[in-house]
C-alpha cells in the first residue's frame, strides 16, 4: 500500500489527480498528465514543483499527484460473488494424510496433516482474477495444492508432494485424480538423488550451527530428516517412495525422544549418505521423468473443466 506521508524523491514520474489550470483560471491540462518532479518539499504541507514533456512547470501538492507505476499496476477487486479460498475447497480432487501419522511416527498428540489437490472450473482458471497456487487453513493443517502446481513441484522429485502421491492414507480421489495415481511412477528419477539428499545436507549445516550457538535442536526436525534419508535410499532401489516406515520406528523415535546423541545421529546420516551414493549408481530410475506425459494428464484434466 502507497504511503501517503511519504516524500517522493526528484526524477519521480507521477500523473496527476487534478485538473491543472493556468494563470488565468482556465484548465490547461485534464487529469490524468504525467510530470516529473524537478523539486520535493520537505514535508506534505508544501507543494511540488512537477515540469511536463513539453517543458511546462506546475506546483501541485501530495494528495493532487500518484506516482505512475502505482497508478499503471493492475489490482483487480474480486466482486463479491467470487470465490473466496474456503470455496475452492469444493473443488478438490484429492485428499490425503501426510506427516507423522502417514509414517507411522506418530504419538498421541499428532496433528493429522491433510494435503491434495484441487482443480478449479476452467471459467475461473481463466478470468483476470485468476487462482492461488494453493489453499491452505492452519487451523486445521489442510494445504491443496492446484494441480499444475502439484505437478510441477512431483517432477521435480518434491519430497512433500511425492509423499502425497505415495501416503497408504487417501480419504478421497476423484477419477481425475485416480488417473494420477495410477500413474504416480512417472514422477520418479534421478532428481530424488539431488532433492533429498540435498536438502538434508543443508538442514544439518543448520543443525550443526544451532548445536554450536544454542546447544539444543529440535529433535522432532533431525528424526524426519534422517526419515528422509531413508526414503531417499528406498525409493532409489524400489522404484516406489516408502512413506510408512514402521521397521525404523524405534530408532528413529529414540532420535525424537533424544535417546540418541548427537554424534549417534550424526554416524547414521553419513551412512546412509553412503548408502544413498551407492543406490544412486545401481538405480533403474530414469535420468528424467515424464514430462511429456504429466502434461498431457494437465491439459485433459483442464479440458474436463470446461462447462
Amino acid at each position: 500500500m502507497t504511503n501517503p506521508n511519504l516524500i517522493l524523491p526528484v526524477g519521480t514520474q507521477v500523473v496527476t489527480l487534478v485538473e491543472v489550470r493556468g494563470r488565468n483560471g482556465q484548465p490547461e491540462r485534464r487529469a490524468g498528465a504525467v510530470a516529473k518532479i524537478m523539486k520535493a518539499p520537505t514535508d506534505n504541507k508544501h507543494a511540488y514543483l512537477l515540469r511536463f514533456a513539453d517543458g511546462e512547470q506546475v506546483s501541485l501538492h501530495r494528495q493532487e499527484i500518484a506516482i505512475r507505476k502505482d497508478v499503471q499496476q493492475l489490482n483487480f477487486d474480486r466482486p463479491e460473488a467470487a470465490l473466496g479460498d474456503r470455496d475452492l475447497y469444493e473443488h478438490i480432487i484429492y485428499k490425503c494424510v501426510v506427516g507423522s501419522r502417514a509414517f507411522g511416527l506418530d504419538v498421541e498428540e499428532s496433528d493429522v496433516d491433510r494435503r491434495g489437490i484441487y482443480l478449479p472450473p476452467a471459467d475461473l482458471q481463466w478470468s483476470l482474477y485468476g487462482i492461488p497456487e494453493q489453499v491452505e487453513d492452519a487451523e486445521t493443517q489442510e494445504c491443496y495444492w492446484e494441480l499444475q502446481k502439484f505437478l510441477v513441484l512431483a517432477l521435480k522429485a518434491n519430497p512433500n508432494i511425492l509423499e502425497c502421491l505415495y501416503t497408504p492414507m487417501i480419504e478421497y480421489a476423484n477419477p481425475i485424480a485416480e488417473e494420477l495415481l495410477t500413474n504416480r511412477s512417472r514422477f520418479l528419477s534421478k532428481l530424488v538423488f539431488q532433492t533429498y539428499n540435498g536438502y538434508v545436507i543443508s538442514q544439518f549445516k543448520k543443525l550443526e550451527q544451532d548445536m554450536r550457538n544454542q546447544g539444543q535442536l529440535k529433535w522432532k526436525h533431525v528424526m524426519h530428516l534422517i526419515r528422509l534419508l531413508i526414503s531417499g535410499v528406498t525409493t532409489l532401489r524400489e522404484n516406489q517412495v516408502p512413506v510408512l516406515v514402521v521397521e525404523h520406528r524405534e530408532r528413529l523415535m529414540n532420535i525424537r525422544n533424544e535417546k540418541l546423541s548427537w554424534d549417534e545421529v550424526n554416524e547414521w546420516r553419513l551412512t546412509l549418505h553412503q548408502e544413498f551414493d551407492r543406490a544412486y549408481e545401481t538405480t533403474t530410475l530414469p535420468e528424467r521423468p515424464d514430462y511429456e506425459w504429466a502434461n498431457d494428464y494437465l491439459v485433459r484434466a483442464r479440458k474436463q473443466m470446461v462447462r
